[in-house]
């Protein structure tokens, strides 16, 4: 979205990201972009630590949490650590933080966890890891390790839980202000929209696998169970 930024001064751009765009260098405020760009803010990254004490209600005698990052992604990196280990400190985990950017190097995550028995695993908003969500989904699997994302995707394919924004929702949202501007808009004068919408989905299927009860205090929060 950077390059996208750097290329045009001109063209309305229309995103959608995680991260703060205003941090990011997208727009000079959320209420008033000022240039040729606007969109969703996800806020994904923004719910790093309430997705974390989900996972510390599902697996309560986790201690040692592994927290995977794209180090490809720097600015989303270093937010998400930021806030996992804050959060982590604050409900007395240990975090151990991996890094992967390939497929080769998301195996050789899993074989890491296997060897030092990890309790869970933490998987950073990345689009990349939404890419290899199989992947992440069967390794998570075979070496039993209760994963938590931010994308429902993850959840979907067979991750112990999600946590995050309505991401079809920030989609309709987008392509809202992508027909403002066809119908001549400018993008400078249609503020940042912030996901209102978050979803918690639990799969179920997966923690009875990992031999693990989800308490009814979650499930009662779950906007979907996955059977």
């Amino acid at each position: 979205m950077l390059a996208a930024k750097a290329a045009t001064t001109t063209i309305p751009i229309v995103f959608g990201v995680p991260e703060d765009p205003v941090k990011l260098g997208l727009v000079a405020s959320l209420a008033r972009p000022g240039g040729n760009l606007t969109g969703v803010n996800f806020l994904n990254i923004e719910l790093t630590a309430k997705r974390l004490e989900l996972l510390r209600e599902l697996v309560p005698g986790a201690a040692r949490v592994a927290v995977l990052v794209n180090p490809a992604n720097a600015a989303n990196t270093e937010s998400t650590l930021q806030d996992v280990e804050a959060a982590a400190r604050t409900i007395g985990l240990k975090v151990q933080v991996f890094h992967a950017s390939t497929s080769r190097e998301i195996d050789e995550v899993f074989a890491a966890l296997a060897r030092e028995r990890t309790d869970a695993l933490f998987v950073g908003q990345d689009a990349f890891f939404n890419s290899r969500r199989f992947q992440l989904a069967n390794m998570a699997a075979r070496h039993a390790v209760p994963m938590t994302a931010a994308s429902r995707d993850i959840a979907e394919v067979g991750g112990l839980m999600s946590y995050g924004s309505n991401i079809l929702e920030a989609f309709r949202q987008i392509g809202v202000y992508t027909g403002h501007i066809l119908k001549g808009a400018k993008p400078a004068d249609l503020p940042v929209l912030q996901s209102s919408k978050f979803e918690l989905v639990i799969n179920a299927q997966t923690a009875r696998m990992l031999g693990l009860t989800v308490p009814p205090s979650v499930l009662a929060r779950a906007d979907e169970v996955i059977e």
